[in-house]
């Protein structure tokens, strides 16, 4: 298995990505090996200064950098040498079994659209993220940010990728799907939700129970819980910042903890053919690690085969 790992994207890269490699180095198989894209002229350096053996990794050198603020698209199509758009390129080839950055998120997704592509019969691809509950656990949450304005259809398919993630990754098995809404009822909520609800009820795709409300998000009612982009991405940023609160007011909480972005490592892109995973722009080592274990378990439990012979 070979876990490709852009070097240079995220706020502190190069250094936070090199460290975030070598801890999770250290919890791969033999037959797991990181490949490293990026500035070698960078990376070596910040090895020798942890005394960690180069040769453990394997090298793709780059000599251009997407930034977190650049054009998604221009950027691709301008920097055919950037991280991002190389590590992509060797996905697309077989050359990697999957990529994760922390890098320019526009970018990430331009780039699974635009080189490894959606799977035949997946409309709109979607950024998944997980939510840790009460009772132990974790649900999936999507789309958390790919697609702010969807039309039903797009949020069943969201509801069958997040059933099978979360069976696959978590061993959910008939995971219960839950449309976010603003009330339980049937007829509740905007013409999205109402034109929705009655596809999921009556698609034997998903175990559909119904709507659900924003109080429902840690409580266990729903184990796949689905929304538009636009509202998944304000959920998820509202609940990272329950974390930093409770940290500001000097309080230590177990689930509060389990809300720290560095644990859940990264979103993955589900509904493309290959495993790609996007990493917090602030991530530090250990959301780095966490974030190549995840890309790990999509290739270990052969998750982009599940998905295409859901779609097929």
């Amino acid at each position: 298995m070979k876990i490709g790992l852009d070097i240079m994207g995220g706020d502190y890269a190069p250094k936070a990505t090199v460290l975030g490699a070598i801890e999770a180095h250290s919890q791969l198989k033999n037959n797991q090996h990181l490949v490293l894209v990026g500035d070698k002229d960078q990376i070596i350096p910040i090895l020798q200064d942890q005394n960690f053996n180069p040769d453990h990794f394997e090298y793709v050198h780059t000599t251009e950098v997407i930034g977190m603020g650049e054009h998604p698209t221009k950027a691709i199509a301008q920097k055919p040498n950037a991280s991002i758009t190389v590590g992509y390129q060797l996905l697309k080839e077989g050359k990697l079994d999957s990529f994760a950055s922390a890098g320019n998120t526009g970018a990430m997704l331009v780039g699974a659209m635009f080189s490894v592509k959606a799977i035949p019969g997946v409309m709109r691809p979607a950024i998944a993220s997980i939510a840790p509950q009460l009772a132990g656990g974790y649900s999936i949450l999507l789309d958390v940010g790919a697609n702010a304005d969807c039309k039903p259809e797009n949020l069943l398919q969201f509801g069958v990728l997040g059933s099978l993630y979360i069976e696959h990754i978590y061993g959910v098995k008939n995971g219960k799907v839950g449309l976010m809404n603003i009330g339980e009822e049937e007829e509740k909520g905007d013409l999205l939700s109402q034109a929705t609800y009655p596809i999921m009820k009556d698609s034997s795709l998903i175990n559909f129970i119904g709507n659900i409300e924003g109080r429902d998000l840690f409580n266990n009612t729903a184990d796949v819980i689905v929304c538009d982009g636009f509202t998944g991405n304000v959920m998820l940023k509202l609940a990272e910042s329950f974390y930093v609160i409770t940290r500001k007011k000097g309080f230590k909480d177990e689930f509060f903890d389990r809300l720290n972005y560095e644990e859940i490592g990264g979103s993955p892109i589900l509904g493309i053919n290959a495993p790609a995973v996007i990493g917090h722009g602030v991530s530090s080592p250990k959301a780095i690690k966490n974030m190549v274990l995840m890309s790990r378990d999509m290739v270990e439990t052969n998750l982009i085969e599940k998905f295409k012979a859901a779609f097929n």
